[in-house]
């Protein structure tokens, strides 16, 4: 009994440490395929379409009432302090910092991320990345590399986008269905944000676009890897599951750290 249980712990040891080479294998790759000549415009086009301008509809919801919350929550915690000027600080700050790259990945790898663990697992279920070996192309260069360099474009400006709209959407609550006056609100906003909160945005979104895209191309790639789910269908579904579970649990902890260091 004991023997067994110290051999279960052994071999999941071992499967973790080679899960996690492999990870950085697969990035470092993906990495230094990106400066590989003849370079994937198109592809990377093609990429940044789907994952940046084919999301700016949820941002933009999703955006718009995440400001309008914060106005709403914030109005009533500021409001027993005598300090509810300070509202347009309070939405644009906390947007900017933490709600605008955290929730903008979160959209993304729902939205994106899976269909990308998806669209590559069934690559690979259907055996189209051997057929790319055989042919002497390298898999990784042309499922993961365009993806991560449109990753790295479209969550910066993804961002940006969620931070404004969520701004405006604060603006909504506190000066048009609560009373603030806008010229305060817009004055607070316009002299609390500094460059350094901007500049802390953007690491995370730039983190974030490497750590989602990573881990959603890695899930999809080595499905047949997979310990659960088999080798069909219920391994891409279980690839699937994970990379975007394990996506969410890494942006949520990376956050943290990026903080951390930024303060």
């Amino acid at each position: 009994m004991i023997t067994e249980s110290i051999r279960k712990v052994g071999s999941g040891t071992i499967d973790m440490i080679e899960g996690t080479g492999r990870f950085f294998v697969f990035l470092f790759s993906g990495i230094f395929n990106i400066f590989t000549f003849p370079f994937q415009l198109w592809k990377i086009i093609e990429h940044t379409w789907f994952m940046g301008a084919r999301s700016m509809g949820v941002i933009l919801l999703t955006g718009t009432f995440t400001g309008m919350v914060l106005g709403l929550q914030g109005y009533y915690t500021l409001t027993k302090f005598g300090s509810e000027g300070m509202l347009g600080s309070a939405v644009a700050l906390t947007l900017i910092r933490e709600l605008g790259p955290v929730l903008t990945a979160i959209m993304i790898t729902a939205r994106a991320g899976s269909a990308i663990a998806a669209e590559i697992g069934v690559m690979r279920i259907s055996e189209q990345i051997d057929a790319l070996e055989t042919m002497d192309i390298n898999p990784v260069r042309f499922v993961f590399s365009p993806r991560l360099v449109a990753a790295l474009i479209s969550f910066p400006l993804l961002t940006a986008l969620f931070d404004a709209i969520g701004i405006f959407g604060g603006f909504i609550t506190g000066s048009w269905l609560l009373g603030i006056n806008a010229g305060i609100y817009i004055y607070r906003v316009a002299d609390s944000v500094v460059m350094a909160d901007i500049t802390g945005g953007f690491v995370k979104s730039f983190a974030f676009a490497i750590t989602v895209t990573t881990i959603c191309c890695y899930r999809g790639f080595f499905t047949h890897l997979q310990t659960s789910g088999g080798f069909g269908a219920k391994g891409v579904s279980s690839s699937t599951t994970r990379a975007v579970v394990n996506s969410c649990v890494l942006i949520l902890i990376l956050d943290y750290i990026i903080t951390y260091l930024l303060l």
